[in-house]
């Protein structure tokens, strides 16, 4: 069996053991610390209707934020707050014609959900956190929710490109004449993991396969990184960089390493690439992007919840940065303290990774 095939079928198993020993590292987080965290979590960016405020983002929400929420809570076993989180999400960003969400909600707005586009991420998220929900607290009903969002992102939001099932970022304006605009870091794969467990039917595992390829040639720069927007060319499968996005390894991209190193792929090329990037920088201040097409890195610091995805990823591939500990509780606004959270969850699910 080719070895992209063998990666992608132990996407759908449980963790095996890929990784190397961290002597010395944080251990990962008990179940007190992950209520503690998500109580701080709560606190700060939940609102009592539960809708997750981006705090640093003009206060609006997301699906992605919904979705993480939901996953936050159930590992802390906090129903009363999972299930007012996904009340709010359904009676705010449900789409009418289908099982997707709705990306974005604008409070203040006359219309506060204007562009019923979705948000992959945000629709995988919700669908693991609904499915886990399910198998854990024997909720019937949030597993037939998980199971009907699955199915419409396999139907709605998978394209051909160049011999490749790609997932595409919405349902709308990411498909142009000659190619696709990809976002590598919607390549969730714990979430794709427990949607093949969940939604059996094999587009997952082939989803899973050409993502895992995709990364493997979408690496850019100096360092080799994967890009926050990618086009992929549909006759030849040629990747460049489209000109509307910045050309970085940035607030997305960050999330590809996290996510492989999450299900044990530590050694893949890509979780190797920002390992090597953030071990190189870890010298001077961890930066918060680098641009692909300069080489040039950001003149301001990471933030905490960047900081623990560095740590996370690089433990992963077995070059832990010298020196720098990092605070994964740290939330100074939303999307930081999100990354922070993931982090202690990966670091919960990866315990094999690093024994």
């Amino acid at each position: 069996m080719p070895a992209i095939h063998r990666r992608a079928v132990m996407l759908a198993a449980p963790l095996v053991a890929l990784g190397r020993h961290a002597a010395g590292q944080d251990a990962p987080p008990s179940m007190d610390q992950l209520r503690q965290q998500w109580v701080q979590f709560r606190n700060r960016f939940l609102m009592p209707d539960g809708r997750i405020v981006d705090t640093g983002n003009r206060n609006i929400s997301h699906s992605e934020g919904q979705g993480w929420g939901m996953l936050m809570a159930l590992a802390a076993d906090d129903r009363a707050n999972f299930e007012r989180i996904w009340a709010w999400t359904r009676r705010t960003l449900d789409r009418p014609r289908d099982a997707l969400h709705a990306w974005r909600y604008r409070p203040g707005h006359a219309n506060p959900v204007e562009d019923q586009n979705n948000a992959t991420d945000g629709d995988l998220f919700l669908a693991w956190a609904l499915l886990e929900a399910g198998r854990i607290w024997g909720a019937t009903q949030h597993t037939e929710s998980g199971q009907v969002i699955g199915r419409d992102i396999l139907r709605l939001l998978v394209r051909p490109a160049g011999g490749m099932a790609l997932l595409l970022p919405g349902a709308r304006g990411f498909e142009r004449r000659d190619h696709l605009i990809v976002n590598p870091s919607y390549y969730c794969f714990p979430a794709l993991r427990v949607l093949a467990a969940g939604v059996p039917d094999p587009a997952w595992m082939r989803v899973a396969s050409d993502g895992l390829s995709l990364l493997r040639s979408a690496r850019f720069g100096r360092w080799g990184l994967p890009p926050d927007w990618l086009a992929v060319h549909k006759q030849d499968r040629r990747l460049t960089l489209p000109s509307n996005w910045a050309p970085r390894f940035s607030y997305d991209a960050v999330r590809v390493p996290l996510y492989m190193a999450w299900v044990g792929l530590g050694q893949e090329p890509a979780t190797q690439a920002a390992a090597n990037f953030w071990t190189d920088v870890a010298h001077r201040q961890l930066p918060a992007w680098a641009d692909l097409s300069t080489n040039a890195v950001s003149p301001y610091q990471a933030s905490p919840g960047i900081a623990a995805v560095a740590q996370f990823t690089a433990l992963s591939a077995g070059r832990p940065i010298p020196g720098r500990r990092v605070a994964t509780d740290a939330m100074p606004d939303y999307y930081s303290g999100a990354l922070s959270a993931l982090v202690s969850l990966a670091w919960r699910d990866s315990r094999a990774v690093f024994s």
